[in-house]
């Protein structure tokens, strides 16, 4: 069956959930890099950390819509501003506030992953130099065990740091996050190596904490790879720029994080890492593809894209998972994978059910070949703050009543539900929720840099 044929069932084997990050979503922020970025206006739509989706004040009520899709994983994170608001004073109320969130999500049947690092810190962290400074890994590190001890008799799954190139590239070389400034090429490899070595030494701390006889602990990073492409294929500098692009935004972090190699790029870290294995699965989060030009987030001409101009490519996700199965031979976890759409003419999307049924059904076809895929967390709940966007774009599978904040789903929540119970797609889940309209076309935006973190 190709994706572009509807009529037969395709066997869908791996677990299906969504994912999302603290400051994205709780609400009442305490002082935070990003809370500080929105208080200097550099949000697009004015919105700011607070109230976005109130998770923090209305978590079972999201925990039991979760248990009612039937979602079998969520990815989340805790928010390290909320837990630790003084270097080394940690805030005990606030950790049980997520032992209890968690337990609770877990006798749902809803499988928790805990991100430590999803892009927010304390503004205390930052103003220290947050990971451009070496010695500033102890104090993550510090951060990560304190979580540990409290949540760790629940939770077997974890993500040391989100996306490290995208946070690295995004407030070091474009100055669209913070700290923001000039771009700076020393404090990104900085940034990147000393992300590398924090997401070892915790690995290595989870795994020391947790591991017992009988219980499988796995531990793994976020790693946003896009897929690159030349605009014009014999256009030599096209050519050029595509391996560039390619080798210092997605390979450049890989043999790190996998494999304690530091690339010439990076740089050695002063603290000896040892080469071995550094994570149990390879999560990847991907979005989009790049035409390349240059040093610039490019986009085809004629393509379908989503609401903010990016290529709607589901191949680029089964060629990310077969290549990087490939290299370090672990399984796979799409750990974000979603589109921006913001319905129009009263409906509360436009696409996002195909959009769905496309990817989910190229992953299947990749398992049918070998390639391990184990999750899928869609990319996200409840619409929610997607950081410099605001609240503009919607990602979410769930909606919001603007004044009350009351949750409403969107037929691409049911279509998931529907699939989980099916255990694949279906031709009636193509008649029943495909929109007929297809996709967007066009090149709404085509920006340097303009990739939106989530």
């Amino acid at each position: 069956m190709s994706t572009s044929d509807h009529s037969a069932s395709v066997r869908v084997p791996f677990a299906i959930g969504t994912s999302s990050a603290s400051t994205q979503i709780e609400g009442t922020m305490p002082p935070s890099n990003w809370t500080r970025w929105a208080e200097q206006g550099r949000v697009v739509d004015g919105t700011s950390p607070n109230p976005t989706t109130d998770h923090w004040v209305r978590w079972e009520e999201d925990n039991q819509l979760m248990q009612s899709l039937e979602l079998q994983i969520a990815r989340v994170s805790v928010e390290w501003a909320r837990i630790e608001p003084r270097p080394g004073h940690f805030d005990e109320q606030a950790l049980q506030r997520y032992v209890q969130e968690y337990q609770d999500l877990k006798e749902r049947g809803v499988q928790p992953l805990v991100t430590l690092h999803h892009f927010s810190h304390p503004l205390w962290f930052e103003d220290l130099g947050a990971f451009t400074r070496e010695e500033n890994v102890s104090i993550f590190l510090r951060f990560a065990r304190v979580v540990v001890e409290h949540l760790g008799s629940i939770v077997d799954d974890w993500v040391t740091i989100n996306e490290p190139n995208v946070y690295a590239t995004q407030a070091f070389l474009f100055n669209e996050t913070p700290p923001g400034g000039k771009a700076n090429w020393r404090r990104l490899r900085c940034t990147l190596r000393n992300m590398a070595m924090a997401h070892i030494k915790c690995y290595e701390l989870i795994h020391d904490m947790l591991d017992s006889p009988g219980r499988s602990v796995r531990v793994a990073f976020a790693h946003h790879v896009r897929a690159f492409a030349p605009m014009n294929p014999k256009n030599p500098v096209h050519k050029a720029f595509t391996w560039i692009d390619d080798a210092l935004f997605n390979r450049a972090v890989e043999d790190s994080f996998v494999v304690g190699k530091f690339s010439a790029f990076l740089g050695e870290p002063k603290t000896q890492i040892t080469p071995g294995f550094y994570a149990d699965a390879i999560g990847i989060n991907y979005y989009s593809r790049t035409a390349v030009t240059g040093m610039s987030d490019g986009t085809f001409p004629d393509v379908p894209v989503n609401d903010l101009g990016w290529e709607i490519f589901p191949e680029g996700l089964v060629e990310s998972a077969r290549r990087l199965n490939a290299r370090y031979q672990l399984p796979i976890w799409v750990t974000e994978n979603g589109t921006a759409d913001n319905g129009a003419d009263g409906k509360l999307e436009r696409f996002r059910c195909r959009f769905l049924l496309d990817h989910i059904t190229a992953m299947a076809q990749a398992c049918e070949s070998g390639v391990p895929i184990e999750r899928y967390y869609h990319w996200c709940f409840v619409d929610n703050w997607e950081w410099t966007e605001g609240m503009a774009q919607r990602f979410g599978i769930v909606a919001m009543e603007p004044t009350t904040l009351d949750r409403v789903v969107k037929p691409s929540g049911y279509l998931l539900r529907d699939i989980i119970r099916s255990g694949a797609v279906t031709a009636k889940h193509w008649e029943t929720y495909a929109e007929p309209e297809g996709y967007p076309r066009g090149v709404p935006l085509s920006q340097p840099g303009k990739e939106s973190v989530r």
